[in-house]
């Protein structure tokens, strides 16, 4: 579990910094999280520079409309799965045509959760000059606690894909 929300605008801030210094640019796509990274993001000064901006695709169709998931692919698998994570970091990536995109897709909880998809799973996605990368995180604590752990490995995973030249310790994985 991360910090105080001090750790979060750390991350942002360490994120924002990457990208300027590597001229490259970010777009998210969030869900269970809700806007919060994109909320990070843009507490920084000057993000504008390197943050163009992300969606709240909350329902199915959301993520269907704003960042052209399949409707058979979330049937299929799920809206919190690895496919979808990996849809939406590809969708709103392709559609900003920025160099890097993240999405999260989760049961926040404390309700929706099931013996496959405990309250606490998330999905997290990068998409990079290099690929996409999806890792898992089964988070513990309350809904907010829940959602500011995804967007903390979120940044995580942003950061350590851009120092690894693109992917994040392979194309995918579990954590």
């Amino acid at each position: 579990m991360i910090g105080p929300v001090a750790d979060l605008v750390m991350l942002a801030d360490q994120l924002c910094s990457t990208l300027r210094r590597r001229s490259e640019t970010l777009s998210a796509a969030e869900s269970c999280t809700g806007g919060w990274l994109a909320r990070e993001v843009t507490g920084i000064s000057g993000a504008s520079d390197v943050f163009w901006g992300g969606v709240v695709t909350y329902a199915d169709a959301a993520k269907t409309e704003l960042a052209d998931v399949p409707p058979a692919l979330i049937r299929a698998h799920g809206a919190v799965s690895a496919e979808v994570a990996e849809a939406l970091a590809e969708g709103i990536r392709d559609r900003s045509g920025t160099d890097w995109s993240v999405s999260i897709t989760g049961v926040a909880g404390p309700a929706g959760g099931s013996l496959d998809k405990p309250v606490g799973t998330v999905w997290i996605a990068t998409a990079g000059p290099s690929g996409t990368t999806t890792r898992s995180i089964v988070a513990g604590g309350s809904r907010d606690e829940i959602r500011a752990e995804a967007v903390a490995r979120a940044f995580d995973l942003l950061l350590v894909g851009m120092e690894s030249g693109g992917l994040a310790s392979g194309t995918k994985g579990q954590t």
